[in-house]
């Protein structure tokens, strides 16, 4: 594939395309994806996966951009502003987990992780499209439970870092080292709530319990 940087997200193959293409970059991983096997899988020839993604680096972020925009938007339609702040934190930290140690999730890391060196903009814009996404989506929500006095912090764009990094614990590591692949309902509950208990340790207020 060429270098093009437009990405064609019309057309009634574009979603068999990025089905495929999941399914082949999930098994054989970024570098060890072919067009042919993305086409095969897809059900398309590769002159219509060309159409729609004249870059495989493209491709691969689209189908990575696309599954992050749906756990972020489905984790911030779930959020209830008028429910106490906990109960917030614990159902966001329970999505984020869930993504995280999901096959997936690790996979998208590990591949991410592997071909930064050779090609950096993966991980930049896999960055921006998923981590940095619900960073600013959980920011947007503190600020609006600053207002309402039930958190009280100066800058939410580090707190939504924190919360992120709060959820990584003891399951994630676990995950993308290789060393637990299914993780059970208690398990991300467990590290849910203690996420949520401790950031409201150092940001919360009496109101906001």
């Amino acid at each position: 594939m060429g270098d093009a940087t437009t990405v064609v997200r019309t057309g009634r193959k574009f979603d068999q395309v990025l089905a495929g293409a999941r399914e082949v970059f999930m098994t054989d991983g970024f570098e060890g994806a072919s067009v042919d096997d993305i086409a095969r899988a897809a059900g398309v020839s590769k002159a219509t996966l060309y159409s729609y993604f004249p870059d495989k680096k493209l491709l691969f972020m689209e189908v990575a951009r696309q599954e992050c925009q749906r756990m972020a938007d489905e984790t911030v339609a779930r959020i209830d502003p008028s429910a106490p702040v906990a109960d917030v934190l614990t159902m966001a930290a329970t999505e984020i987990i869930s993504f995280l140690t999901s096959r997936f999730g690790v996979r998208i890391f590990r591949i991410c992780a592997a071909e930064s060196e050779r090609f950096p903009e993966l991980g930049r814009d896999f960055y921006e499209s998923g981590p940095m996404r619900g960073r600013d989506r959980l920011a947007e929500y503190f600020r609006h439970a600053r207002e309402e006095g039930a958190l009280e912090l100066d800058d939410v764009v580090l707190a939504a870092e924190q919360f992120s990094e709060l959820c990584k614990t003891r399951l994630w590591p676990r995950a993308v080292f290789g060393l637990q692949s299914e993780f059970s309902r208690e398990e991300i509950d467990c590290v849910a709530r203690e996420a949520a208990t401790t950031f409201l340790a150092r940001y919360g207020t009496r109101s906001g319990v």
